[in-house]
């Protein structure tokens, strides 16, 4: 008996210390695997729901947004109103951007911006693929995730702030120019990049738009990419009017690229004869509307798309919505917002800009 029960006790001690790095074991496991799950999910916040609507925001709240592309007028307005929130709520906003809106310049912006441990990161994204596993790792470092304007993938960022859907932007466009050519000839659309999530969202309702039959009069003959820069939409805009003379209309949904259009078209023999429409900033579009060259254009208030999406931010940030379809939070003066389907949070229709109101806008 007295030689055994030294023997007992070693092993009773032994198994007591392996149940306990067990468990302690399955509990980082448990951490670990509730983290992964949530970073990979299509709402970097929403896997808990633990969404409290009353949670305040707190002070000091810092976020960093990224546009598509420094030098951008509309990108300038966009994610100004962006600052424009953080500071209604008592936080700050930092703009960080390439002048490059290559698919992947973003990239090393994100890794960097990481280091920096902000609250969120508010992206208009050039790429939805490239950007998504450096957005992917920023999650897992407790940074939500804001697209704003040009979505990225949707297991990448919690919610997706719109301007409105993808669907009525193209329709418009083509009732617009359709309008504008009396419902027949040759069209062409002038795009940004070719990777742009919006642009080719857009495109694609446009393409199929005319398909219907009250469109079987209006051939679309090309879709050209001006990736967004001044001189290059200029060019392919020439390169548009000489390879199809008998073009009527071009749809240009970019602010850079109807801006660049109206410039080539309102100093040729092409002005009054083939129309323009798009999506553009009446600051940039308005002497353009008064000389004849373009007679309607549209667009939202690019800084009130900026400034819904700060709130859309503070809100995932301090857990009032986790990016689940039905959620609500407060949005300053634009009022209360709902998360849609997908993450999605839109910010309303677009003006339609024509000589008679074009002044009593001024972005």
């Amino acid at each position: 008996m007295t030689s055994s029960s030294p023997y007992r006790r070693l092993l009773a001690s032994v198994l007591v210390a392996a149940l306990a790095v067990l468990a302690a074991a399955c509990g980082e496991t448990k951490n670990s695997s509730s983290s992964g799950s949530s970073s990979q999910s299509s709402s970097t916040a929403s896997s808990s729901g633990a969404a409290n609507a009353e949670a305040p925001i707190p002070k000091g709240l810092k976020t960093v947004s990224i546009p598509k592309q420094l030098g951008n007028p509309y990108e300038e307005f966009e994610h100004s109103g962006v600052t424009e929130a953080l500071k209604e709520l008592g936080g700050s906003n930092r703009i960080q951007g390439s002048t490059d809106a290559g698919a992947s310049s973003q990239v090393p912006l994100i890794n960097s911006i990481v280091q920096q441990k902000p609250s969120a990161i508010i992206i208009a994204g050039n790429d939805p693929n490239a950007v998504a596993p450096a957005l992917k790792q920023a999650a897992q470092r407790g940074i939500k995730v804001v697209a704003m304007d040009s979505d990225v993938a949707p297991d990448a960022r919690s919610v997706f702030v719109n301007q409105v859907t993808t669907k009525l932007v193209g329709e418009n466009q083509v009732e617009s120019i359709a309008k504008q050519i009396g419902n027949k000839g040759q069209i062409a659309i002038l795009s940004a990049t070719a990777n742009a999530t919006n642009q080719n969202a857009w495109i694609k309702v446009m393409k199929d738009t005319l398909k219907q039959p009250k469109y079987k009069d209006i051939k679309l003959v090309k879709v050209a990419y001006g990736d967004d820069d001044d001189q290059k939409s200029f060019q392919q805009t020439q390169g548009l009017l000489s390879a199809y003379p008998n073009l009527k209309g071009i749809i240009s949904p970019t602010t850079v690229g109807i801006a660049a259009a109206a410039r080539y078209l309102s100093s040729s023999k092409y002005k009054g004869k083939v129309e323009l429409t798009g999506l553009g900033t009446p600051n940039q579009m308005r002497k353009f509307v008064k000389d004849g060259t373009v007679t309607a254009f549209e667009l939202w208030d690019p800084s009130k798309l900026g400034y819904l999406a700060g709130y859309a931010a503070a809100a995932i940030a301090s857990g009032q919505i986790s990016g689940k379809e039905g959620e609500s939070f407060k949005a300053g003066e634009l009022g209360s917002r709902k998360v849609g389907k997908g993450g999605e949070v839109l910010l309303g229709p677009p003006t339609v800009f024509t000589a008679d109101n074009i002044d009593e806008f001024k972005f």
